[in-house]
């Protein structure tokens, strides 16, 4: 049956849940008459709620799904049909779980497939359940079914276009028009390559453009419209979610590009100027040691870059190549000394998540050598274990924790020589905020060497 998986990626064996105290029975004979065969309906979890963190779908005591991160969707769950009480858990930074969706009760019916969003925003606690019902049929041969569903929090209803990939937007037709909250219903059209569009209703510019799309002979797609956290989110505001009940795909808008910052973390080096493919003015100008440029949108490209001392002269840094891809994020920082100046270039998640601060540290000072960093609630890290050990300076390959999730809360951040309590470098007391986004590299001293500093970034540099 097309589009029905029976439970195979849940940590615990929840496959048929007769087999919880879900339901009283009063029969309490000795009959041998067994019960009728259980009739089946069928469970998919969609997480599509930009702020919340990974989730558990708890229903009659026992987690169905454990861990769902942000856009994605669940594995189709075969249950018997029948009453349940299903409730959403978030997972806060320190393992614990905190109630996202109090219990809704369901009545699932046999031969009834049901998709459950997770829509709106936990930080206005705006998040909610959206449950949709679907029939459980045959797609016949030669088709594909489609099922949209609007679920990007914020933004306004819109058209929606399904056209062959060449097609010109103003010779189509919306093929739907779908408030917050409102999906299509099943859609059988021929299985081949389409292109998907949006724009505001009513309005003929298109504020998504998914590129060509391969819709599959028998596939079975859940396509939810989410919001963007990736790159380029105010001209790029939503991204697809698409499900087959195998597999889940995010499609960026084709046009969300690449968002890009210079960070100059080479502290004998003067304020430098950035130049790419060439161009006759710098990108980027006079931007001294100890600073991040803000994000620059790129079309998704490879480019040549060239470094010099501000004003174009000495060029320290040239023709190094930038592989940028849509809808990533990057910082790409100037390491090491003047005399073996380079690139490196580290990835970035910017979500934002309601229930955490994270935090990401970067060891980029080629002085320091191996360093261990304690995350701790006061100065004191006697007896304290470090959370990071023997991070190394590498201008190679940059060394990163990562962005690290915190339970709000006040913490200092200490760095020492590895294996030791010598402290190099010890911040304040800093208030680390639910939804904040905080970046700290290690650098050499202005003018080099010892002792290494902090470059602060993101919500640490406001």
């Amino acid at each position: 049956m097309q589009g029905i998986k029976t439970l195979g990626i849940i940590s615990i064996p929840l496959l048929f849940l007769t087999g919880c105290d879900w339901f009283d029975s009063d029969n309490d004979d000795n009959t041998t008459t067994p019960p009728p065969a259980a009739e089946s309906s069928y469970v998919r979890v969609h997480h599509t709620s930009a702020d919340a963190p990974d989730v558990n779908v708890v229903a009659g005591g026992s987690a169905l799904i454990e861990g769902l991160a942000y856009q994605d969707s669940s594995a189709v769950l075969e249950v018997d049909a029948g009453d349940y009480d299903v409730s959403v858990e978030g997972i806060l930074a320190d393992g614990e779980t905190v109630e996202a969706i109090a219990p809704t009760s369901l009545t699932l019916a046999a031969d009834m497939r049901y998709e459950v969003f997770a829509i709106g925003q936990l930080g206005d606690e705006s998040l909610e359940p959206l449950v949709v019902e679907t029939m459980v049929s045959e797609i016949a041969a030669g088709e594909s079914r489609i099922h949209v569903v609007h679920a990007a929090y914020g933004a306004p209803t819109v058209d929606v276009y399904l056209t062959a990939p060449d097609a010109a937007l103003a010779d189509e037709e919306a093929d739907l028009t779908l408030a917050f909250g409102e999906d299509s219903g099943q859609l059988d059209v021929p299985a081949g390559d389409y292109r998907v569009r949006l724009t505001a209703a009513g309005e003929s510019t298109a504020v998504y453009d998914s590129g060509t799309l391969a819709l599959a002979d028998g596939g079975d797609y859940v396509i939810a419209a989410t919001n963007n956290t990736a790159a380029n989110t105010e001209n790029s505001p939503v991204a697809l979610q698409v499900t087959d009940g195998t597999d889940t795909l995010v499609v960026y808008d084709a046009d969300t590009g690449a968002d890009v910052r210079v960070v100059h973390a080479v502290a004998d080096a003067p304020n430098v100027d950035v130049t790419l493919n060439d161009a006759a003015e710098p990108q980027i100008a006079d931007l001294p040691f100890l600073s991040a440029t803000g994000y620059l949108n790129l079309a998704a490209d490879e480019y040549s870059v060239d470094v010099a001392a501000a004003g174009g002269n000495p060029v320290v840094i040239s023709d190094a190549a930038l592989a940028v891809e849509n809808a990533v994020s990057y910082s790409v920082y100037a390491v090491g000394e003047l005399s073996t100046i380079g690139l490196q270039v580290i990835a970035e998640s910017r979500r934002r998540v309601a229930t955490e601060a994270q935090v990401q540290l970067i060891h980029a000072s080629p002085s320091a050598g191996s360093v261990d960093i304690y995350v701790t609630p006061t100065t004191d890290i006697s007896g304290a274990e470090p959370q990071f050990s023997d991070i190394p300076f590498d201008a190679e390959a940059l060394v990163s924790t990562g962005n690290v999730s915190l339970p709000p809360g006040d913490y200092v951040v200490t760095v020492t020589a590895t294996g030791t309590t010598d402290i190099a470098i010890q911040t304040g007391v800093l208030t680390l905020e639910a939804g904040g986004l905080y970046t700290a590299a290690a650098v050499d001293a202005t003018d080099g060497g010892l002792p290494p500093q902090l470059l602060l970034m993101d919500d640490l540099a406001n």
